[in-house]
């Protein structure tokens, strides 16, 4: 399997593990040191270190009742990303947003994930 086909499989798996609820499924694509930055002011924001915080994070991100729509897989010479629209809605709050997760990879597993966000003021509104 070439480079770019096993980062792609590796974001395929984290899609499906993270819209499933798979947490354990998660944590075995994660580094032992992997770390997730995302942007705002809300209870998901700034960064989790370490591959079980990683877990956490996603765990209370799926709490909130997301649909994680996968638009398209994006893989560079050594990293990867995901394009995503995600939404949910929380009584007459709605969430409706876009983003790349994008992630560096190492040996592998995800090392580091960062998000970037098309609404981060729906964001912070939602994440409360």
């Amino acid at each position: 399997m070439s480079q770019y086909e096993a980062a792609y499989q590796l974001g395929k798996k984290f899609h499906v593990f993270l819209a499933a609820g798979d947490w354990d499924g998660i944590r075995t694509l994660l580094a032992d040191d992997a770390t997730w930055t995302l942007p705002g002011d809300n209870t998901i924001s700034g960064t989790a270190e370490g591959a079980d915080a990683v877990v956490e994070r996603a765990k209370k991100i799926a709490s909130y009742g997301l649909n994680f729509e996968l638009l398209h897989i994006l893989v560079s010479r050594e990293n990867m990303a995901l394009s995503l629209h995600n939404t949910a809605r929380r009584g007459e709050v709605r969430l409706d947003e876009y983003l790349s997760t994008v992630c560096r990879l190492r040996d592998g597993k995800i090392a580091s994930i960062e998000t970037y966000l098309s609404d981060v003021p729906g964001m912070n509104a939602f994440f409360v």
